[in-house]
């Protein structure tokens, strides 16, 4: 009996070693999971990204892990965050010229917005570690510059086509999209969105290239008889030439009619945004103005609204201001769209 009881007891100690070991097996995984993708962050930090102060001097900022309390201020900043998928960092957003895309707008709504710019103090009381947005954001009468957060361990990203880099251009665009990425270890998606941007412009310059190449003005009403233009210098600008359109008004600045009536353009794009110029009136202080009515463009009603946030600062909608120009210029290659 003693033999019997003595088998027993040594197959139920066997039993518990094999089931212990069992567990241990089924859980290891799910730790070597976790160390792969600690070791993943690990070696991807730090990061060093470079910036500007509000002197534009060149600043180096660098970036120990994925900052976790974000203030976004301005459209680009803003969407871009959203479309990288990082709006569970953010604390706080202000500053559209246009609702967000509708694809983030459930996203937005869960966000704290301020219809004014946060002021230095609100900000303080945040606790963000990272600051998002324009050159004009870190003046004296807002945020100050950026030392002052960077002395407080907050770091700070300019935008390099809001006052920082001049000439403006489509790879300050794509810049500031990766290194956005970078800063997050988002990479991917960021290097995803930049892509789909490079291949619409490459798309279009394609399928024009015999094409005889199209008269185009961008600009902005500021008043009756007075014109902003958006050069080769600028987003708009950029996009037009990298689709093959001859930008008849080549630098920016301010026009009048006169000059306008000598470029007599074939196409024309308006620019509106917010409640100060909307799409409508963009439109109609063009097509109704009877000093511009023997050019071009309004002679056959080829006066195409276009949002700033896609000629300016543009962030990810610089995908939509391609399609938007590539469309007004040549619309036969939409037609089936």
């Amino acid at each position: 009996m003693k033999k019997i009881i003595s088998m027993i007891l040594i197959g139920l100690m066997a039993f518990g070693i094999t089931g212990c070991g069992n567990e241990d097996a089924t859980t290891a995984p799910k730790t070597e999971t976790k160390v792969e993708n600690s070791n993943e962050q690990l070696a991807h930090y730090p990061v060093t990204i470079t910036t500007y102060d509000y002197a534009k001097n060149p600043v180096k900022v660098t970036f120990e892990k994925s900052p976790e309390k974000v203030i976004a201020v301005y459209q680009n900043s803003i969407e871009t965050l959203l479309a990288l998928g990082l709006q569970d960092k953010i604390i706080g957003v202000s500053g559209l010229d246009h609702d967000v895309k509708d694809e983030y707008k459930s996203e937005f709504s869960k966000l704290k917005h301020y219809e004014k710019t946060p002021t230095k103090e609100e900000v303080i009381g945040l606790e963000p570690d990272f600051i998002l947005g324009w050159y004009s954001l870190f003046s004296e009468k807002k945020l100050g510059d950026v030392g002052f957060w960077h002395e407080r361990g907050i770091n700070t990203y300019m935008a390099q086509n809001s006052g920082v880099i001049k000439p403006d251009s489509l790879q300050n665009e794509y810049d500031d999209i990766l290194n956005i990425g970078k800063i997050f270890n988002v990479e991917n998606k960021a290097n995803e969105i930049v892509n789909n941007m490079k291949k619409e412009i490459e798309k279009v310059k394609d399928l024009v290239k015999e094409k005889e190449a199209v008269k185009t003005v961008i600009l902005e009403v500021e008043k009756d008889g007075v014109y902003r233009i958006y050069g080769e210098d600028s987003i708009g600008g950029d996009i037009a030439k990298g689709v093959g359109a001859n930008l008849v008004a080549k630098s920016s600045g301010k026009m009048g009619n006169e000059d306008l009536i000598k470029l007599n353009p074939d196409v024309i794009f308006t620019v509106y945004y917010g409640k100060e110029i909307d799409k409508e009136s963009a439109l109609k202080s063009i097509m109704t103005n009877e000093g511009l009515s023997s050019i071009s463009a309004i002679k056959s009603e080829r006066v195409h609204p276009i949002m700033l946030s896609e000629v300016y600062a543009s962030g990810i909608r610089t995908l939509d201001g391609i399609k938007t120009i590539s469309k007004g210029l040549y619309p036969e290659l939409y037609e089936d769209k």
